[in-house]
Order: structure tokens, then sequence, then C-alpha cells
């Protein structure tokens, strides 16, 4: 058995019998955590010093496209309209295999670097089988904890074939995961559904893709449109309750077209509503749906969405998505603003990332906090760098001050992924990724003449 022992930092458990503990340490056997607490003796473990540094659970992105990777800083001047015509329908034919593995490799290991230690990879750019699979082995190669999403491509249909808003999940490829390298619910890897859901399938095509999640015993997620884009069924969320095929299997994916009472439904039946707060901002969606989770008495759970046109870091989504609010909550009342509401206030915020987003992925259980049983899914972020210093608050630290350039050391499943504020990556060889990255993001651009202005 393998100790290590994390220790002299400033801990922020997220775990309300725990606390935060100043000058504390977390100890790990194996892949699990074992004891947190002060002055552990922990025998002939390895010593990782935490002094000076904040010890927190691992960032949990609820919300991905990591196959956008090679395409970075492309997209931020487009619409929603005109991501779903470009993207979809003329840049993703031009995608290889090769091109979604490199790209899930190098977002996996950026994950990692920011401080994410679990993704939820929602991947719809798998016209083959081999798509498929570079996508979950780039994961692997990664080492990061990951939900893969097996999605379908919304291009333009081939003569003869439906256009994509009434095909099918197709059974056969799901089976083929399910039943094979996915089948596992407690790997590093598993498996969900990404299906084109209520914002983008006829009704037809809804109630099959969520029996078939249910057949196979998985997640589901679902893209809720955006506000002024009509759907393709009416009132669907209504009609997967009387079906009773809502529940906290379900996470539907921005929700800023969704009324209050279809809000109401997702959050009573246990379901998780994801927020993606600066894409949907930047696209058009309308004001993100956070405060009227909030005030329906759900969660939210919080993405990053598209590094093609954002930063891939989840400190960034969760300072924008809390500043974005409180800023709509105040307008929305009289000033002046006397108190911060406790629903808007820093630790919440940090729980949205941690463990309301482990929460909702259905593995509170294993991730999301520093509880003794579960996986070491530990980050260290240095509390001495010149935009960090001094720490007087951690969780405040953390939210409002923190980047990645800040986080020292990673863990995953009691792995050490990043350690002295580098991955734990030959660094030849990520030299090499970085390189076929980027030729393949300018190839793709040049292909597809879909991204005129980053083309130029």
């Amino acid at each position: 058995m393998a100790r290590t022992l994390i220790q002299g930092g400033w801990v922020v458990s997220m775990d309300d019998a725990i606390g935060d503990i100043r000058g504390g340490d977390v100890l790990i056997e194996d892949d699990r955590i074992l004891e947190v607490g002060h002055g552990i003796d922990a025998g002939n473990a390895e010593i990782i010093d935490a002094t000076d540094m904040i010890v927190s659970p691992g960032m949990i992105n609820m919300h991905e496209h990591t196959w956008q990777t090679g395409v970075r800083g492309t997209v931020s001047n487009w619409t929603m309209f005109e991501y779903s015509q470009l993207m979809h329908a003329t840049a993703v034919p031009h995608f290889t295999p090769d091109d979604v593995g490199i790209a899930n490799l190098c977002g996996a290991l950026n994950q990692i670097h920011s401080g994410t230690t679990t993704l939820f990879d929602w991947h719809h750019c798998n016209a083959t089988t081999d798509h498929t699979d570079a996508a979950i082995d780039s994961l692997e190669e990664a080492g990061i904890r990951a939900v893969y999403g097996h999605g379908q491509t919304k291009t333009d249909p081939k003569p003869g074939e439906a256009p994509f808003n009434e095909r099918p999940h197709s059974r056969e490829r799901v089976e083929r995961l399910r039943k094979g390298r996915l089948s596992s619910d407690d790997g590093l890897i598993t498996m969900a559904m990404c299906i084109q859901g209520i914002g983008f399938s006829v009704w037809d095509c809804i109630e099959h893709d969520v029996r078939l999640a249910k057949d196979m015993g998985l997640r589901w997620s679902n893209h809720t449109g955006a506000l002024g884009i009509p759907m393709f069924a009416e009132n669907a969320v209504q009609k997967l309750h009387d079906l009773g095929l809502l529940g906290p299997e379900a996470d539907f994916v921005h929700a800023t077209n969704l009324t209050d009472d279809e809000l109401k439904l997702i959050i009573d039946t246990g379901g998780s509503i994801t927020v993606a707060p600066e894409c949907e901002c930047n696209f058009g969606h309308g004001n993100p749906a956070t405060g009227r989770i909030l005030e329906l008495g759900g969660t939210p759970s919080f993405g990053i969405d598209l590094e093609s046109n954002i930063s891939g870091d989840m400190f960034s989504v969760v300072r924008f998505g809390l500043q974005l609010e409180r800023g709509m909550y105040t307008d929305a009342r009289p000033r002046p603003t006397k108190n911060m509401p406790e629903h808007l206030k820093t630790r919440v915020a940090l729980e949205w990332a941690t463990i309301g987003n482990a929460r909702a992925l259905g593995m509170d259980d294993r991730i999301g906090s520093l509880t003794p049983g579960k996986q070491a899914d530990v980050i260290l972020t240095r509390g001495t760098d010149i935009n960090t210093c001094p720490v007087h608050d951690p969780v405040q630290t953390l939210v409002f001050m923190a980047t990645p350039f800040n986080v020292d050391t990673v863990l995953i499943g009691g792995e050490v992924r990043k350690r002295h504020g580098k991955l734990v990556y030959p660094e030849a060889l990520l030299g090499e990724k970085l390189a076929a990255l980027t030729e393949s993001g300018r190839r793709i651009l040049k292909a597809s003449g879909a991204f005129a202005e980053a083309a130029e």
C-alpha cells in the first residue's frame, strides 16, 4: 500500500463535518483519502509539503466539448446561430479521428493543469467509432477522471438521410461501449449518453434516446437550445415527466429558454441543470439561469462548454458565473445593497464547482470533497505567488484570485498528475503533441473555410 501525506496546508475540505483546517494534513492511501486533520502521523509515507498552499478538492467541469481544443480562440465573435451552422454543419465533417484524439489529449491535460480533476466530455464529433475510440484513448492517456458522453453529430443530411433532429441515437454504438470498454461505473473513465434532446430533436427521438439511456443504465445530458431558437417538440419536459422519464440521471444544459415550471420539474425530480455562463453570454443564449435555479430550490452545476470560445479553466467560469449573478441580483432590487445574500457568497460558488458538480454527476460518494473514504482527487494552490499573496481567506483566494498558474500540485485517484507547477507528462512529448494540435487546428481552419477571421 502506497501512502502520501499532504502536510501543513490550509485545507478547504468542502465537507461540512470537517470544515477548513489551517495547517492541516491529508493522508492518502493508494487511491483514497484515509484521514484529514492536524498532525497526522503517517509513518514512512511520502510527504508533499503544502506549507503556504491551499489544499482543496479538484475542480469538476460538468460540461465541455473537448474535441474543439484544436480550434481554440476562433469562435468568440460568433452567435449561437452562427456556431450551429459553421461549427457543426461546416467544420465537423473535416475532423478526423486523429483531430479528435489530439484535441481530447491536449484539452484533458489542460484541465489537469488548470486544477480540474473530473471532466464531463460531451462528445458529439463522432461520425465514426474511430472518432469515439480516439477520444476515449486520449482521456485515458491524459490520466484525468472523465465521464465520456457519447453524442451524435449534427451535420447536414446526406442524400436519402433524415436531418439530424430526426435521427435517433444508435443503440448499436451505445451498446458497443456499454458492454465493452466502458461497462464499469467505477473506473476512472465512465460513460454517459449525450442526446440531441429537447433543443434539437423531434419528440419521437427524445423519447427513444431517453429510454435507451435508461435501458443502458446511463446518465443522459441534453442541450436545451437558446432563447429565440424554436424547439422541434412542444412541452418536452412536461411529457418526459408525465412518462416518468425525468430523474437524477437527467442533465439539462443551458436552460435559458425553459420556463420556471419546467426548471422546477427537473429540480424536483433530482435532475441537474448545467450553466455555462460565459459561453451563454457570448453566444446570446439569454441570461444564465443560475439565479432562477437557486430561487426554485435547486443547485446549478457549472461547465466551461467551449475552448474554441473561452479559457478552459474552472476558476474563470465560477468567478464569472458568481459575479454576473450578483450583478443581476442587485439590479433587480432596491439600492443600496446592504448585505450579500447567503446564496451568492463565495463558498457557495466554490461548492458549485466541487461537491455540487459531484452531486450532479451522481458521484458525490466518490469525489467533490476531502472526505475520508473518497477518491484522492486533490489540488494544491500556491498562496505565495504575486497574485495570491497574502491569503487571509482561502475560499475567497480560490474563487477570486487563483488561476491555473497558481495550481502547484494535482492528484487524481492518488496519482500525482501535476507537481511544482508542471504536468507530470514528458516535456518533449508534450511539445510534440502541441505541435500536432497546432497543425490539426490549422488544417481544419483551412479545409472547412468556416473560420474566416482566424484563417486570415
